[in-house]
């Protein structure tokens, strides 16, 4: 029966959107099937409304953070969460959950296929947010311990395999070297790279940019999120943890295609990010519209290119970079 939805599905994305190449609808396709498999738990989420939903989902971080953590959200704030599932390290994304289990030392992108209890799983022209819900991890995470006297940038680079390739969305140094010099004297700039040691990783292998020792060296006045965690080891969990309490604190975010650019969306203001074509499907769905504002109302400037991240900095972040 479910293989003959799914071709059904696919002829309504082939209707729906003529214009969408043809393995692409199959991403619209088990979008709807997504949404579809909600009807049979209508009557446990509007009429019963008793602890019931058990998320359990160790898949790519940038789908977990899109979709699966609002869903689950959304339940919590509905009466009806019973407990939420991941991997290590996640305790302090999912703190509204009544019963959560960190049960997975490594993410694995597959387990991403075929998973259909969450509404939205995959990318598509539209999502359903009847059963998504912000998680108001800025409000929550606010704190006085990462306050400076100018106010925050966090630069989240990347730098890793991406589709089984060389790293493709990354600031190079001589980039992060015109953005810093700038942007340091009306900013307390907090650069964050996280080591292969501090999150769970899954197939996207972290490579070695070199840009922290040269940081400390040329702009000694920029604070390291590594830095940080050995500095504040005693007051946060995790490193995610730490994430959560300096985004909490800031404003202003360049960040990278992925998770990475999905985290830094969850904490309003303005979010630059650079995620060149060719590569994901954000793109071809245009969900830097769509799907990342909606996580916590952040604007979002999409650069398909370091240049471009440069001018929009110029423009939005107040100072020229030359």
């Amino acid at each position: 029966m479910q293989r003959l939805i799914l071709k059904a599905l696919y002829v309504v994305a082939t209707l729906k959107y003529p214009r969408i190449r043809r393995d692409l609808r199959y991403f619209v396709r088990d979008n709807y099937f997504a949404r579809l498999n909600q009807i049979q738990f209508y009557k446990a989420d509007y009429v019963a409304k008793k602890p019931y939903k058990v998320t359990d989902y160790h898949g790519e971080f940038d789908q977990e953070l899109r979709y699966v953590l609002p869903f689950a959200y959304w339940h919590q704030c509905n009466g009806t969460l019973k407990q939420t599932i991941s991997c290590t390290n996640t305790k302090e994304f999912y703190y509204f959950s009544p019963d959560h289990q960190e049960k997975y030392p490594k993410r694995v992108w597959q387990a991403g296929y075929d998973y259909y209890d969450v509404p939205n799983m995959t990318h598509s022209p539209t999502f359903d947010f009847s059963k998504w819900k912000r998680v108001p991890f800025k409000s929550h995470y606010r704190n006085d311990l990462f306050r400076y006297e100018k106010p925050l940038l966090v630069i989240a680079n990347k730098y890793n395999i991406e589709w089984d390739g060389p790293p493709r969305n990354f600031l190079d140094i001589p980039t992060l070297d015109r953005i810093i010099s700038r942007c340091k004297t009306t900013h307390q700039i907090v650069y964050n790279r996280p080591l292969s040691s501090q999150i769970v990783l899954d197939n996207s292998e972290i490579m070695d940019l070199g840009e922290h020792a040269w940081i400390r060296e040329n702009h000694p006045e920029v604070l390291l999120m590594n830095d940080l965690h050995e500095q504040y080891r005693d007051r946060v969990s995790s490193f995610n943890h730490l994430q959560l309490l300096v985004y909490a604190n800031c404003d202003r975010f360049i960040s990278m295609h992925g998770g990475t650019a999905a985290l830094a969306s969850y904490f309003e203001g303005t979010n630059i990010i650079l995620s060149r074509p060719g590569g994901g499907m954000e793109h071809h769905f245009d969900e830097y519209n769509t799907i990342f504002p909606a996580l916590s109302g952040a604007t979002i400037r999409h650069a398909k290119t370091p240049e471009e991240v440069i001018d929009l900095v110029e423009q939005h972040y107040g100072q020229a970079v030359s």
